[in-house]
């Protein structure tokens, strides 16, 4: 009877003890995104009844693809132990360059929409590769650091955006440009949300099946023996900020299709954003560390966080202090578990 007894309490025991060691493994995993994400869940739950509901749900899907794609972006600098300050500079940047050629050239060929499109298009895809060229050779080649460098481009091409346009939104782009980017459907699915979806499985690939991704990886772990060990690191950092800009650029071209005009207030915040979205997804500051999947949930957290608060009728302001003090408290906890990470080792 005795030895059942006593079975039975170190069973007990043991479940006793296990719920914390599974809330610790999932923490050294995945972060504290999951236990964010289940508090967000209930807070504004209870606070609002649209907060639970398809279409709301539905609806932060759809806002979020601007900033999932940033954010794959600024996980892949993160990764190598850098960041870029410059995204929301790639997006406004884009945005006025693209509006601009579109309007020049549709003066010039009325009659063909779509060459139109892809001019401006492609324009500001070029734009934005110009800040990511400058960012990657300044900290690539010259070893600037990456806060100072992408400061100082953030500042070089915010300028340019307000040169170009006088601080006044461009407006008149073709109907057709944001119909189909801003608006449209394809199989019954959003254009944005397609989009999202072949940068998802492209950056997962990049960062999961290819040597890119690994060599992107082995230098936010050690970039001194990952340029011992034959990686070519300049060339792997440059890529790195070239990509983060271009998908910055991406979602510079949806957001002006969603706006249907040219604007260098867009993307004002997401430098912040893309950042919180990725440390509350558990990529590291200190490089070496983070999931495709992980930032992809962390950038509809984010913006589940921001729905959440629109509809207890928080105002803006309040809005970035509480988004500010997240960060916080994400970098606060990420240091935690980088020593539980170290130590696990």
């Amino acid at each position: 009877m005795t030895s059942k007894l006593e079975t039975a309490s170190v069973s007990d025991a043991k479940q006793t003890f296990s719920a914390p060691a599974a809330l610790k493994a999932v923490f050294i995993r995945l972060g504290v995104l999951p236990f964010f994400l289940v508090a967000a869940l209930i807070l504004f739950t209870l606070a609002s009844k649209q907060f639970l509901t398809l279409d709301n749900l539905t609806n932060v899907a759809r806002q979020s693809v601007y900033l999932v794609l940033v954010s794959l972006g600024q996980m892949l600098v993160l990764v190598t132990g850098g960041f870029d300050l410059a995204v929301g500079t790639s997006i406004a940047l884009t945005s006025v360059v693209s509006a601009s050629v579109m309007v020049y050239f549709a003066a010039q060929f009325p009659d063909m929409v779509w060459l139109v499109i892809v001019l401006g298009v492609s324009a500001g895809f070029l734009s934005a590769l110009a800040l990511g060229m400058l960012n990657g050779i300044g900290i690539a080649q010259f070893g600037v650091s990456p806060f100072i460098m992408t400061l100082g481009v953030q500042s070089v091409g915010a300028g340019i955006a307000l040169f170009l346009t006088g601080g006044v939104p461009i407006g008149n782009l073709p109907f057709e440009f944001g119909d189909f980017f801003g608006f449209g459907r394809v199989l019954g699915v959003p254009v944005p949300v397609l989009v999202a979806i072949v940068a998802i499985v492209g950056m997962w690939i990049l960062m999961n099946r290819t040597r890119s991704g690994a060599r992107i990886y082995a230098i936010g772990g050690n970039i001194k023996a990952a340029n011992l060990s034959g990686i070519n690191t300049k060339r792997t950092l440059f890529l790195a900020y070239i990509l983060c800009a271009f998908l910055a650029s991406v979602a510079g071209v949806l957001l002006t299709a969603r706006v249907e005009s040219g604007e260098t207030n867009l993307g004002g915040t997401i430098a912040l954003e893309s950042i919180a979205a990725c440390v509350i997804a558990g990529v590291s500051l200190r490089g070496g560390i983070g999931r495709v999947e992980s930032v992809v949930l962390g950038a509809f957290f984010i913006v589940l966080v921001q729905n959440g608060m629109n509809l207890m009728q928080i105002g803006s302001y309040m809005q970035m202090v509480l988004l500010g003090s997240l960060l916080i408290l994400a970098v606060v906890i990420d240091q935690f578990r980088y020593r539980m990470l170290v130590g696990n080792r």
